[in-house]
């Protein structure tokens, strides 16, 4: 027989989202993303607008791709929430980027890592276009995703080309 409790979440004070924030930060960097997750969950559900953590949720989310299921959609749902259009877009694009970084390094077909990646350059130059002076990095992500290209020797994939499922 097995026994199922229901606990309820615990909501945060909104005086706690700064230093909940600067944990998530913390954990993030301990590679540690659930518990990075988690937090960021906490702090949208007093703050559901707090572009700090929608930020840090798409950032977790993404250092997940391909460990486990955490998901491209959710991510890109996050980063879509976020309001400034730079962000929104150069967020965007980096979700492409370690996506198909992550195809890559599974070894899944590197016709699709090539896909991801130039799709993560469009979103690029289109961030490009709308950044503040002085930030360019998404031109350091573009020429990033060209090397990774070059170096992988990375090609468009053929109509034959089929994702595996997971």
């Amino acid at each position: 027989m097995s026994v199922v409790e229901t606990f309820n979440l615990k909501p945060i004070s909104r005086e706690a989202v700064a230093e909940a924030l600067k944990k998530a930060e913390r954990y993030r960097l301990l590679n540690e993303p659930t518990q990075a997750e988690s937090i960021c969950r906490d702090v949208l559900r007093v703050d559901p607008d707090n572009q700090q953590a929608l930020v840090q949720i798409v950032l977790t989310l993404t250092d997940r791709f391909g460990r486990d299921a955490a998901g491209v959609r959710n991510a890109r749902e996050y980063a879509g929430k976020l309001q400034d259009d730079y962000a929104r877009t150069y967020y965007s694009a980096l979700i492409s980027e370690r996506h198909a970084r992550a195809l890559l390094a599974k070894g899944m077909s590197s016709s699709f890592a090539y896909d991801g990646l130039r799709e993560a350059m469009d979103g690029y130059e289109a961030a490009e276009t709308l950044r503040p002076a002085g930030h360019d990095d998404a031109i350091l992500r573009w020429n990033s995703c060209v090397r990774t290209i070059r170096r992988a020797n990375l090609r468009p994939r053929d109509e034959d080309d089929e994702l595996p499922l997971e």
